[in-house]
């Protein structure tokens, strides 16, 4: 087996771990779940907070965050959260806050994590939307096999109900979406985590909806990303000069700048080490070793994730003009 397909087995192995789900209804959470709780970013908007872990039956796949913005004539949801089980109580978080249904649901990307709960969204009647690169992964084999894995290895939170749900409308480039008198900003960042990165801005408030291009307090999941994309891409996000961000994983950021650097400084260090490696024909296995990881090693989800991340970056490195 090459090395290019033997990275693209273990990232769809890795990315099935790291990103998983959860499931169904008469089934009681965990006593010591985490619960899914609300926080105020701004005025009009929330969010919920995963936990910075692996997808597993004791957490539910609750890993990823989810935000939700309240308008005169209903509420925007950003992210669905990792299963059917959680989005049911999302959607119960939301009308005990607002009293209101939800209208819409904006994807910031089609990964397990943050998309199994859409069926819950769309049998309550609302819009999806999302970017059009998203239809690559949901005609993927690498989402079938992703999903037949996560429900053996996730119930009963993921089970054979639970379904992939496309986009009601994809979009293909910036859009200005006007929901009960408040104006949201959709613009695509991608490609960098995935082809199809989308985030959400609430100008009136400054609150920024930042998806998996920021991952805070824990080691990003780059998997097959375009890392130079990426780091391009956190510029773009700088540059709304947000209030506040809430990223894919992670507590809200209102230091948008100092809380960007560690994804960017790591993505970086990837690519300048695996990069070096990569330009002097060094074995992987003996560049791995010999990098300096102490800068990182301490965070969450370093060891579940740094070795395939730094494998990946090598060989994009080698296949990159310099």
């Amino acid at each position: 087996m090459s090395r290019f397909l033997l990275a693209v087995v273990l990232a769809s192995a890795l990315a099935a771990q790291a990103h998983e789900e959860s499931a169904e209804p008469p089934v009681v959470a965990p006593a010591k779940a985490r619960a899914v709780a609300a926080v105020q970013v701004s005025p009009s908007a929330w969010y919920v907070q995963g936990e910075s872990a692996l997808g597993s039956t004791a957490n539910r796949n609750f890993i990823s965050n989810a935000g939700f913005i309240e308008t005169a004539s209903g509420v925007v949801v950003i992210d669905a959260l990792g299963s059917p089980a959680l989005a049911r109580e999302l959607i119960a978080e939301i009308r005990r806050r607002t009293g209101k249904p939800v209208t819409h649901v904006i994807l910031t990307h089609y990964h397990a994590d943050h998309i199994y709960g859409l069926q819950e969204f769309k049998r309550a009647g609302a819009t999806i939307i999302a970017h059009r690169g998203g239809l690559e992964y949901l005609h993927s084999e690498t989402a079938q096999s992703r999903l037949a894995a996560s429900r053996a290895e996730l119930a009963p939170w993921i089970d054979a109900d639970t379904t992939l749900v496309p986009a009601d409308e994809w979009i293909d480039g910036p859009r200005d979406l006007v929901i009960g008198g408040v104006k949201l900003l959709l613009q695509p960042v991608g490609p960098a985590h995935t082809p199809e990165d989308l985030v959400v801005f609430l100008p009136a408030e400054g609150v920024l909806f930042a998806g998996d291009l920021v991952f805070r307090g824990r080691i990003p999941f780059v998997g097959q990303a375009d890392s130079r994309h990426w780091v391009a891409a956190l510029d773009t996000v700088l540059a709304f000069d947000a209030k506040a961000i809430v990223p894919g994983h992670g507590p809200m950021s209102t230091s948008a700048r100092e809380d960007l650097q560690l994804t960017r400084d790591y993505l970086a260090y990837l690519r300048q080490t695996m990069g070096q490696a990569a330009r002097e024909m060094e074995p992987f296995e003996d560049a791995y070793r010999r990098t300096d990881w102490s800068r990182f090693e301490r965070l969450p989800l370093f060891r579940a994730a740094n070795r395939m991340n730094a494998y990946n970056t090598y060989l994009l490195m080698e296949q990159e003009k310099p």
